[in-house]
């Protein structure tokens, strides 16, 4: 029996529909101070649903964002009202690992959007350095470049905690980073660093089942999981969620086939991303456990 570690869902687009407040460029960042209630509720409920790791709600929490909006003296208290709504949620619903948040700095799905590399892992060690303490691992998601990947997981292996990275892929043609380079090559860039996983998110769930054969042959522990927008085109640069639209065929079954599918292919770790509510993580666990896997936690 292949035990398979489950994840939770999306936060950001969740938070906006139960949220009292407009979306704005911080989507989910706010929602930390003025809504905490609906953070913790919904990592909860991710928890109840069988995701066995959640990840802090900090996704757009960083410097650069947070300055963007003039509002950079939340980058500290933000951190940490992640990190404790979080375990909140794990006193409240039970035992899962928490992983810690390395997102894109500027904006997901623009790797044109660069400073220097060494500007870059400054950063990143600053996220790191306020979210170690509180964290079980580190998740280094939607990284669109290999450069952007490789500064990302050089920040969070200082920490000594396991690493995690995950790149989101262009939705259409060959399998490639958004930024256009190969999976081998974004792999390439992180020769010799201690990685606990490779996964692959935030893009079509078709894009992951072409890319995924070639995640695997990498070797060591893959994942995966995927949005369920119809595009992500229309979101520019300093643009707000709302702009974007959920597919009508990716509801909590349709999503949890095509899942399942990911780990009949040998991907270890599954959940969601944007638009992949509790729902889906619960049609998912169902899935998993109606084929015969084992789910289980970070080891």
């Amino acid at each position: 029996m292949k035990n398979v570690i489950l994840t939770d869902g999306g936060m950001g687009q969740e938070l906006v529909r139960r949220s009292k407040s407009e979306p704005t460029p911080l989507w989910s960042a706010r929602v930390l101070i003025d809504e905490p209630d609906l953070v913790r509720d919904l990592h909860a409920e991710f928890i109840r649903a069988g995701a066995r790791v959640i990840t802090i709600n900090t996704y757009s929490a960083t410097p650069e964002r947070l300055a963007r909006e003039g509002a950079e003296d939340l980058f500290k208290p933000l951190q940490k009202r992640g990190i404790e709504l979080a375990r909140q949620a794990c006193d409240e619903a039970g035992e899962a690992a928490i992983a810690g948040c390395l997102s894109p700095l500027f904006g997901s799905y623009a790797p044109a959007l660069t400073i220097s590399y060494q500007e870059t892992l400054d950063i990143y060690r600053r996220i790191v350095a306020e979210q170690a303490d509180g964290v079980d691992l580190f998740l280094c998601e939607t990284m669109a470049s290999a450069d952007e990947a490789r500064a990302a997981v050089t920040a969070a292996s200082e920490s000594g905690k396991p690493v995690w990275v995950s790149w989101t892929l262009a939705d259409h043609g060959a399998p490639r980073l958004r930024s256009g380079e190969t999976i081998a090559a974004a792999a390439n860039a992180l020769d010799g660093m201690p990685i606990a996983a490779r996964l692959l998110n935030c893009c079509r769930p078709e894009a992951i089942a072409a890319a995924l054969p070639e995640l695997i042959d990498l070797g060591g522990p893959v994942g995966a999981y995927a949005n369920g927008f119809t595009s992500t085109e229309a979101l520019k640069h300093g643009g707000t969620v709302d702009v974007l639209h959920a597919r009508h065929d990716l509801g909590p079954d349709a999503y949890a086939e095509q899942a399942i599918g990911w780990v009949q292919a040998g991907a270890d770790i599954v959940g969601g991303c944007c638009e992949v509510g509790p729902a889906h993580i619960a049609a998912l666990r169902g899935r998993l456990e109606r084929a015969g896997y084992q789910i289980s936690g970070v080891q």
